[in-house]
């Protein structure tokens, strides 16, 4: 019987995430990342509650807010934040989580993983994403 395939080798065949934890200032990784989801050709959507807009785009103040499911779920917040967008993204049927390095949390993976989940942690997707192309 033959192994499901790894995350990193499904998600690039995902076209539509949403940053969760995207920033409008330049210098953060949340606008780094949503930045280089978007140049990548992926409809990305930003989620940080206290943006209206990100690089002249709508921002959304949650997931739930967001015009459709996302494919994929890149959590750029802080570790104790981690929890509730798991628990957000399982409540809209999002299948694929992605924690940015620094963003995870042990109890955050495990809840993912725990309901079925494709996750990816320790990895950073700008690098990963290069990689793919």
């Amino acid at each position: 019987m033959a192994l499901p395939p790894s995350p990193l080798e499904t998600f690039p065949k995902l076209r539509k995430w949403a940053v969760v934890g995207v920033s409008a200032d330049k210098s953060k990784y949340g606008n780094k990342i949503y930045l280089d989801l978007k140049e990548g050709g992926y409809q990305v959507y930003g989620v940080n509650p206290k943006l209206e807009s990100i690089e002249g785009d709508p921002c959304y103040g949650s997931l739930s807010a967001l015009p459709e499911v996302p494919e994929v779920v890149n959590i750029v917040v802080p570790p104790a934040a981690g929890l509730s967008v798991v628990e957000e993204c399982l409540a809209l049927g999002v299948k694929n989580i992605w924690f940015q390095p620094g963003a995870e949390s042990d109890e955050a993976i495990e809840r993912a993983e725990k309901a079925g989940m494709n996750v990816v942690a320790n990895a950073c997707i700008m690098l990963q994403k290069h990689a793919w192309a």
